[in-house]
């Protein structure tokens, strides 16, 4: 016999102490159980890597959206992540969903001292200073990079990993250094190119990424934001391209297996472009 699940009543939002979450906990455990559902039975940590991803990359574009129905939506999705990944470890790894959030809370009271004991700080740059020194002593042995994860999106580990050299002093000492650093990356790309060596021009168009990235840090922005920005930029444009093909051709040239061909010379593509960009201003 199927059994119901009571649900949480709202809470008004005053009111909010985060109560609920415990019936998400009995949900998970219920959805988990050997008469639960089988498909999340058969999940594994390994396999719900993607949904940690997509859920994650889903909030953010929640954020962007500025949506905060959709946010709270989102939100949601990746807090189920966190709890069904702690609820197959109960088994697996010997912890469960108390101790995720007890080992958080301890370690957020131990990395706030200027909060909770009586230390002091001038800013938010002291606070990031002081929280890599006391993350610094609880991971003795640990190199400076080790905690970057390595399935950060590129640009995002890039910076990351720029941000942490520069917090122990590897750092240009100006906003200069930075921008000569692309110029002289430029500089080698370009030779590399002109040498043909495809294995020499990939490493230097990495490093001249890497540069940029570093420069985008040293002007405060978020490199991956700003490639971000830039792609929906071309997106946008690009649909304006392709709206004034459909109106003045009927749209693209087919290939045989059906999709879009070259076919409409470049110079009127480029002023469909322009148009685009014109209506940006």
């Amino acid at each position: 016999m199927k059994r119901g699940f009571d649900l949480p009543e709202p809470v008004a939002l005053p009111a909010q102490r985060g109560q609920t979450f415990v019936k998400l906990v009995e949900l998970t455990q219920r959805l988990l159980a050997e008469d639960g559902c089988p498909w999340d039975r058969e999940q594994t940590p390994h396999s719900m890597r993607r949904y940690v991803l997509e859920e994650a990359c889903e909030v953010i574009d929640a954020i962007e959206d500025g949506n905060p129905s959709e946010l709270k939506e989102e939100l949601g999705d990746l807090a189920l992540q966190v709890v069904f990944l702690a609820e197959l470890a109960r088994k697996e790894a010997g912890f469960g969903p108390d101790d995720v959030v007890l080992s958080i809370c301890e370690k957020l009271v131990r990395r706030h001292p200027h909060v909770f004991e009586d230390q002091t700080v001038e800013d938010s740059t002291e606070v990031l200073r002081n929280w890599e020194a006391i993350k610094a002593e609880e991971k003795a042995g640990r190199r400076v990079l080790d905690g970057v994860p390595r399935s950060l999106p590129a640009l995002a580990r890039a910076q990351r990993m720029s941000d942490k050299v520069s917090r122990v002093g590897f750092d240009w000492p100006t906003k200069q250094g930075s921008r000569d650093k692309v110029a002289e990356e430029v500089a080698e790309l370009n030779e590399a190119l002109a040498g043909g060596d495809r294995e020499r021009v990939e490493h230097e168009l990495g490093d001249l990424l890497f540069a940029l990235v570093n420069l985008a840090r040293h002007e405060q922005l978020d490199a991956e934001i700003a490639l971000r920005k830039a792609s929906e930029r071309f997106r946008e444009r690009f649909a304006h391209v392709e709206d004034r093909v459909r109106a003045v051709h009927g749209g693209f040239p087919r290939a045989k297996d059906g999709k879009p061909a070259p076919g409409i010379a470049l110079s009127e593509l480029d002023g469909y472009w322009n148009e685009a960009k014109g209506r940006e201003k």
